[in-house]
């Protein structure tokens, strides 16, 4: 029965998970707001199917796991270093000004102190996911507001994990200070212990058993590896340190960032993140209930206001006291009026102890699919907004990114003889290559050179974004993969539809399919040798040079097909006007 019950929730919650997050992006909504809806009508509050919320409860822990591991991978320090002055103490200042909102408001919500405040943390934090994507929809992402936004999150994100950790400690020392600082103490010891024991040990262990599984060239294997560390060292931060699984994974998923596997492993093992992420927002909505809203309609009104107007309101001030412009401390405020992933693993932590009241992971769920919703109003009104504000302009805090984007990108796909020569013509060119390389030696080696390397998958859509695909003008697939190279292609296209694609074949046979996939020109190496030996020969009998081309011409329309002929094989590389 049981395993019965685990298929039932695997294909039925996903099952609805996609209905709605279908129906979400079809409204242009982020997804998070279809699985929360997608869990409250699989929930047992609604008529209908009803999932196993204990089993589902069980499998979003492996998400939430997963979740904190790609957290750890993405964590990046330089980039909190560069934009501290500014993320940091805005950061800090957003969360106190809502928790302590939210304790005042005590009395009102009718929660306790302690209630109050895990609540208003839980309420401070922004969704990563919602906050990227509306950066990267509007052109900001890697702009200086797009840095400090990002940094912001990787403090609010450290911040949660510190509050997670310390959490259980402090519960039930409320008027002991004697017991708070003994637990808050202990707890710091074993956070000590736990960062020390992955941090330093796993600096050596986890790169050294990579290395050995990628010397297998095995996908399978490099995918196991990576969860197993994810998993395992979370298990083992929960049983020898006392801490929890997140918090072991989340350390696990620094020591493989920094390490040459970080974006490899978040593009090729972390898919199965998202599944079960996918199942962590579903167990959260199926705790949902719908009549919550007319029992306490003003719980939800006071945390939609702390949410959307508070926190709002209280980021821009802080970034415009520290220097920030108007539109750029509008814009990061803005997009700061929504809830998201912590808010619910700090909700379901805060449940478990006891701290937090059922109505407050209600109240959570509600705020979190009208915010979300509602959030994308708040950017239509961000101009009114900026007349009122000061129109000095201040000067930023930030710097600007150390490395200015080129104007002109290509992005070569192998770095053997062909890549390499390629490669180097293009620099010559004016164009700056971009190699994905799939060899991790090949890719350190070259990262020492200063050449710009993304180690991963070409076939991975990830892979092609991370290495600037969607704004590149050329994509060369210097080495022939029967089966991948016309799904590299058609992926391609969808990134940028107007990038000039060069595909390298290994047959003759392969070029059609190619050429079909999207390919402006694909080129075989018995075509091309075929070519040299037949201009030679020509060359060798006394043919004059008009000749020799129109020979040549015919002979490669008759190897190579329609549309590879020489005025098709036209240099994508121009010289920068």
């Amino acid at each position: 029965m049981h395993s019965l019950d685990l298929m039932t929730v695997l294909a039925g919650g996903l099952t609805v998970a996609l209905v709605f997050g279908l129906i979400a992006h079809r409204l242009h909504l982020p997804p998070i707001v279809g699985y929360l809806l997608a869990g409250v009508v699989v929930g047992p509050h609604t008529p209908g199917f009803v999932a196993n919320n204990q089993l589902a409860g069980e499998l979003a822990e492996v998400g939430v796991v997963l979740l904190l591991f790609g957290v750890g991978l993405e964590f990046h320090l330089e980039t909190l270093v560069r934009v501290g002055r500014v993320a940091v103490p805005a950061a800090l200042a957003q969360i106190a000004i809502v928790t302590v909102a939210s304790l005042l408001l005590a009395p009102t919500i009718g929660f306790d102190s302690m209630a109050s405040v895990v609540f208003g943390i839980a309420l401070s934090v922004t969704s990563t996911v919602v906050l990227i994507r509306v950066l990267a929809e509007r052109r900001e992402l890697h702009t200086p507001s797009g840095h400090v936004a990002v940094g912001w999150l990787v403090v609010e994100d450290l911040f949660t994990v510190l509050v997670l950790v310390l959490l259980p400690g402090l519960v039930g020392t409320t008027g002991d200070p004697l017991k708070l600082a003994s637990n808050a103490g202990l707890a710091a010891l074993k956070l000590a212990a736990l960062v020390a024991f992955t941090l330093f040990g796993g600096r050596r262990v986890i790169p050294w058993l990579l290395n050995r599984v990628v010397a297998t060239k095995s996908r399978e294997l490099f995918t196991l590896a990576v969860l197993v560390l994810a998993l395992g060292i979370g298990l083992a931060a929960a049983r020898f340190f006392g801490a929890s699984m997140a918090l072991g994974a989340f350390l696990a998923g620094m020591v493989v960032g920094r390490s040459d596997f970080a974006f490899r492993a978040a593009s090729e093992a972390l898919p199965m993140r998202d599944a079960f992420a996918v199942l962590f927002f579903v167990s959260v909505g199926m705790l949902f209930d719908p009549s919550f809203l007319l029992e306490r309609p003003g719980l939800v009104a006071i945390a939609l206001g702390l949410v959307m107007l508070v926190k709002p309101l209280a980021s821009t001030a802080a970034l415009l006291v520290l220097g920030k412009s108007p539109r750029s401390a509008l814009m990061i405020g803005v997009g700061r009026g929504q809830i998201g992933e912590f808010s619910f693993i700090l909700a379901a932590l805060g449940q478990q102890l006891g701290v937090l009241p059922p109505a407050a992971g209600s109240t959570l769920v509600a705020v979190a699919i009208l915010s979300i919703t509602l959030n994308p109003l708040l950017f239509k009104l961000a101009p009114r907004a900026e007349a009122l504000l000061p129109q000095a302009r201040l000067v930023e805090s930030t710097r600007p990114a150390a490395r200015h984007e080129p104007r002109h990108r290509a992005v070569v796909v192998g770095y053997g003889p062909i890549g390499r020569t390629v490669s180097r013509l293009l620099e010559e060119s004016g164009i700056e290559p971009t190699v994905i390389e799939l060899n991790v030696e090949t890719a350190r080696t070259l990262r020492e050179k200063g050449v710009q390397v993304v180690y991963g998958d070409a076939s991975r859509r990830e892979t092609l974004e991370q290495a600037g695909l969607p704004s590149a003008v050329a994509l060369v697939l210097s080495t022939p993969s029967e089966g991948t190279t016309a799904g590299i292609i058609r992926q391609a296209r969808e990134l940028n539809p107007s990038i000039y694609v060069i595909a390298r074949a290994g047959y003759l046979a392969e070029i059609p399919p190619l050429r079909t996939a999207g390919a402006n020109a694909a080129f075989s190496g018995e075509g091309e040798v075929a070519l040299a030996m037949a201009e030679l020969v020509l060359t060798r009998l006394g043919a004059t040079p008009e000749q020799v081309d129109h020979e040549r011409a015919r002979v490669h329309e008759e190897l190579l097909g329609a549309g590879t002929e020489p005025e098709d094989r036209k240099s994508v590389v121009r010289q920068p006007s």
